[in-house]
């Protein structure tokens, strides 16, 4: 039953994705940009915990997850270092899913021939 919470949750947001990219003139970046910002605000509201518990990955892996894992490492920083957690915090919880894309990015670099667009 989870992987169908997940995929449902998961879909519903790839949806609204969808339905701005055809019907708003936003750019594919606006949208994924407008993503993280409405993770961290849902996250920092309290909004987009009983989101993540009823579908698990399905609300972690999509760009508002990364913006709510953001927003809570944000929360835990400033906890236990005051007002210096407000910069450190997101870095922090952010760490391993931006060096992870960094390294598998280079990899598909380094694999693949990139052509420049005619």
């Amino acid at each position: 039953m989870e992987y169908v919470k997940a995929f449902f949750v998961g879909g519903f947001i790839c949806m609204i994705g969808q339905i701005l990219i055809d019907k708003t003139r936003l750019t594919p970046a606006r949208i994924l940009v407008s993503f993280v910002v409405a993770g961290v605000i849902l996250g920092a509201l309290g909004i987009y915990e009983p989101i993540v518990n009823f579908a698990g990955a399905g609300a972690t892996v999509p760009l508002t997850g990364f913006g709510y894992n953001l927003a809570k490492g944000m929360q835990k920083a400033v906890s236990e270092n005051g007002f210096l957690g407000i910069f450190t915090g997101g870095f922090t919880a952010g760490a391993a899913g931006l060096c992870a894309a960094l390294i598998f990015g280079f990899l598909a670099a380094l694999i693949f021939k990139p052509k420049p667009k005619s």
